[in-house]
């Protein structure tokens, strides 16, 4: 007993359609990573983030260098500073001075923030108006 499993002639009939399942398993997929990941991309408030400034560096001689070294010390020019009372203190006599001296501070990259948050700290109980941070600009590569 045999069985006829092609065509009677030999030849095997082209199938001209195209098999849409993969496809549509692609498609699905793609449409419910879309549908999970964008809540989570448009959920925050409204803010208007500052600006990144590049703005040269005027040194003037009233302008007030305090360096924040890694282990945390603070530094008036080149002498350190005892403690944070005495950096009030002392930037409470430049508070006072018409025009006011404006502070620099200089911060090694592997100082806590912590150590500069006092030195900012510091200078507002003091009544200083004007803090900047003084940065290396980045490195031109090539």
């Amino acid at each position: 007993m045999g069985m006829n499993v092609g065509s009677s002639s030999g030849e095997d009939e082209v199938v001209s359609t195209i098999n849409t399942t993969p496809l549509v398993d692609v498609m699905l997929v793609l449409l419910i990573i879309f549908l999970i990941t964008v809540p989570v991309v448009t959920q925050s408030i409204a803010l208007n983030l500052p600006k990144q400034t590049n703005v040269p560096r005027v040194t003037k001689p009233e302008n007030i260098e305090l360096s924040v070294n890694k282990d945390g010390d603070v530094y008036w020019g080149m002498k350190p500073v005892g403690d944070m009372e005495a950096l009030v203190q002392r930037l409470g006599k430049e508070a006072v001075k018409n025009p006011q001296p404006e502070v620099h501070i200089r911060g090694d990259d592997k100082t806590r923030y912590e150590s500069v948050g006092r030195v900012i700290f510091a200078a507002q109980r003091a009544g200083m108006m004007k803090i900047s941070f003084v940065t290396e600009p980045p490195a031109r590569g090539g």
